[in-house]
């Protein structure tokens, strides 16, 4: 039997839906903590460090995380990370019930809450593939079923029930959230427990996350997938900082039609995720990945020409589903040629590195739309992506994916796609 043809476990239904819940809260905290903060001040840099909280985890402490999980039992690290998010949301909801809410604590909680989430991806990324088997075809289906529903809760759903729930009292969509948290950590909790990698001679932790760190540089596929959403971060902050103005001031677009432009784009990255192992199989997973990265290029490029609003909700419509296929692809593959007990350090590498290019790409657009023109950084950022998108492509080819599929396939797999091609001479991926 093919892997074409064989279905997602039992299990990955419950994992599904443990995502899908926890992305709704997601989406529900992502518009009312902002909102919360509101509130209490309109300091733009308070505002500013309540946001930048979140992401800062990543930037402190992606490659230990990804180490820690490395060493720990990945099952058991989802749910407590989830168990422990929704204990932490109700600290802030009884500060806000009883009036002491402060920007500090918020501040706070979004940091803790962004740790949290550094482990329960990077462990969620790395039990996936050993849920599956490892299956190339199997990840691609999967990893589109949850790119799917975390876009449709967190981008659609979550938003404006945060929004709502927030006008009910300031502790409810905190509380939902906790709900979420909670109801996520039952549902993994009841996941298979599933064998541990086979653990590494024992090493410090900073010996160990060097060695996941140095794995993705040296490794010329991993690198470009790794490259792909580090530049993209780059070019898409550049676009998204200015991009409320530009629609304002070059578009004519009031607050009610901004939000249907995101909108736009959350709905062309639902397709996007759709049709990502469709064109993984008609085209090869990595000129698939080198034409929905220029596609990103080219519809950036439509969105800073556009005459109207109309045009640009298509180009973004465009490029939001280039993203989402890329984003299902590109973490696929990884999770299907990365050895189990390095997969938590190589994704969280790989993470942490998008994370640290999107403050770049935020300064990078203000001072070319101050400089210049408030067009000029939706120029850059496509001249950006389509360059990055010629870097990458020998990278990233066919026959490199191919080749990495195979050396990672058990030996005489009949299940593996390339067992049934004659074997590629390639060139080491050392740099």
């Amino acid at each position: 039997m093919t892997s074409d043809v064989r279905t997602l476990p039992t299990g990955f239904g419950r994992l599904w839906t443990a995502q899908t819940v926890s992305s709704l809260g997601d989406g529900v905290s992502h518009a009312a903590l902002p909102l919360l903060a509101l509130t209490l001040t309109r300091d733009p840099m308070a505002l500013a460090v309540v946001t930048a909280a979140g992401t800062l985890p990543w930037l402190l402490f992606g490659v230990l995380g990804g180490a820690l999980v490395d060493r720990w039992d990945r099952r058991r690290t989802m749910w407590v990370m989830d168990a422990a998010r929704a204990v932490l949301l109700a600290i802030p909801a009884a500060a806000a019930a009883l009036d002491v809410l402060s920007i500090a604590l918020l501040a706070a909680v979004a940091f803790l809450l962004g740790l949290g989430g550094l482990f329960f991806d990077t462990a969620a990324t790395a039990y996936l593939p050993d849920l599956l088997g490892r299956d190339p075809a199997l990840l691609e289906r999967a990893n589109s079923r949850l790119r799917g529903a975390q876009t449709a809760m967190s981008g659609f759903a979550g938003p404006p029930a945060g929004s709502a729930l927030l006008a009910l009292g300031l502790a409810v969509p905190l509380l939902a959230d906790a709900v979420s948290f909670t109801l996520s950590a039952l549902l993994v909790r009841s996941l298979p427990a599933l064998p541990r990698p086979v653990p590494e001679v024992r090493e410090s932790l900073l010996r160990q996350a060097r060695v996941g760190a140095s794995y993705v540089f040296r490794d010329r596929l991993l690198l470009g997938l790794a490259l792909r959403p580090a530049v993209g971060n780059i070019a898409f902050l550049a676009v998204e900082t200015v991009l409320a103005l530009f629609a304002h001031d070059r578009l004519g677009i009031d607050t009610y039609g901004f939000g249907l432009l995101l909108t736009a784009e959350a709905t062309g990255g639902l397709l996007g995720a759709g049709i990502a192992s469709c064109l993984g199989r008609r085209l090869g997973t990595g000129t698939a990945l080198t034409c929905t990265a220029a596609v990103e290029g080219v519809a950036i490029l439509g969105l800073a020409a556009a005459p109207n609003p109309y045009v640009a909700g298509l180009a973004l419509a465009v490029c939001g589903a280039g993203m989402g296929a890329t984003m299902v692809l590109g973490p696929s593959l990884r999770q299907a040629i990365v050895p189990a007990h390095l997969l938590g350090r190589v994704a969280s590498t790989s993470r942490m590195l998008a994370m640290c290019a999107a403050p770049v790409g935020a300064i990078l657009g203000g001072w070319l739309a101050t400089t210049y023109d408030i067009r000029t950084p939706l120029y850059a950022a496509a001249v950006l992506l389509l360059a990055m998108t010629a870097v990458t492509a020998s990278m990233t080819s066919n026959r490199r994916v191919e080749a990495a599929l195979r050396a990672a396939a058990p030996a005489g797999s009949p299940d593996h796609p390339a067992s049934k091609e004659p074997a590629l001479e390639s060139a080491p991926d050392a740099l």
